[in-house]
C-alpha cells in the first residue's frame, strides 16, 4: 500500500476489519420452565462481576420443533440479569425468525471435535464375505488435518483489565496475575505466581481441564463453566499452591505438593 493510500485510510471516518471475540454461549433446553431464570440467576450471582454486561449467544439447537414461547420476553429477562444477548444459534424456524425480529444476530454453529471422535475409514481388507468374487468397493479416503496449537506462554505480569485467551490450547503465566485481570483457556491454566484475578479453564467445555497456581488468591475460578468465587475458596487453600478441577461435576481443589 502506498504512503498516499495509508494517509487517505487514516483520514477516513471509519475502518472495517475482521476480528474475533470470546463470548459465552447460553444453551437453552427449556425456556418455558418456571425454574429457568431462578437457576440462571443463581449462576450469575456466583460471579456477578464476571457476568455483568457479558455478551451472550443464545443456543437454541436442542429446542423441539413444537416449542412455543415469547422470545422477546425471554430476551428481556436475560437482560434483566445483566447479560447481553447479542446473537443466536440454531433452533426451529419460528424461533430463528423471532430472534431476528428482536435484533439478535445469527451466529455460525459448531464445536471442537475431540481426537477420539474421529471415525476411521473402513479397512478395504475387511470385505463382506457375501461379496466374495465381486469387485471390492474402494474405501472412502478420509483426510484429517491435525492443527497443533502451541501452548500460550506469558512471561510478563498480567495487569488489571487485561484478558489473555489461549484458544484450543493451554495457558502458562510465569509471573503473577493482578486483581481485575482475566485468564481464559480451552485447556489448562498454569500460574507460577500469585493468581489474584479470574481464571477460566476448559472455556469451551472441557471438563478435564485444570487450573494450577503457586498462590491462590483468585476472584473467580471456573472449569468448564463451573464457578467458585473468592468467598468460597476457604482459608485452607488461600495463598497456597493449589490445583482446581472437576470431581463428579463439582469444582474441587487440592493442595499441590511443592517439595
Amino acid at each position: 500500500m502506498s504512503s498516499a493510500s495509508q494517509v487517505a485510510e487514516r483520514d477516513a471516518p471509519f475502518q472495517l476489519r475482521g476480528n474475533s471475540f470470546t463470548m459465552m454461549v447460553l444453551k437453552v433446553f427449556a425456556p418455558t420452565s418456571p425454574d429457568f431464570f431462578t437457576q440462571l440467576n443463581v449462576k450469575v450471582r456466583q460471579a456477578p462481576n464476571f457476568f455483568r454486561n457479558a455478551p451472550v449467544v443464545l443456543d437454541f439447537d436442542d429446542l423441539p420443533e413444537s416449542i412455543v414461547f415469547d422470545l422477546g420476553a425471554f430476551v428481556s429477562q436475560v437482560q434483566a440479569l445483566q447479560l447481553l444477548p447479542v446473537g443466536f444459534q440454531g433452533g426451529p424456524q419460528p424461533v430463528r425468525e423471532a430472534a431476528m425480529t428482536v435484533g439478535l444476530t445469527p451466529m455460525p454453529s459448531g464445536r471442537a471435535a475431540k481426537l477420539e471422535e474421529v471415525v476411521k475409514a473402513p479397512d478395504p481388507r475387511q470385505q463382506d464375505p457375501h461379496q466374495q468374487g465381486q469387485t471390492p468397493i474402494p474405501a472412502p479416503q478420509v483426510l484429517i488435518e491435525v492443527v497443533h496449537r502451541p501452548t500460550v506462554v506469558v512471561t510478563e505480569p498480567v495487569r488489571s483489565g487485561m484478558r489473555v485467551y489461549a484458544e484450543k490450547t493451554d495457558l502458562i503465566v510465569t509471573s503473577s496475575v493482578s486483581p481485575g485481570a482475566e485468564l481464559l483457556a480451552d485447556g489448562n491454566i498454569h500460574v507460577y505466581g500469585a493468581l489474584r484475578g479470574r481464571a477460566l479453564a476448559g472455556f469451551s467445555g472441557d471438563g478435564n481441564a485444570r487450573i494450577f497456581c503457586h498462590s491462590l488468591e483468585a476472584e473467580v475460578l471456573s472449569v468448564a463453566g463451573n464457578y467458585r468465587v473468592s468467598e468460597d475458596i476457604g482459608s485452607d487453600f488461600y495463598k497456597k499452591a493449589v490445583q482446581v478441577f472437576l470431581r463428579d461435576g463439582v469444582l474441587s481443589m487440592d493442595l499441590l505438593k511443592t517439595a
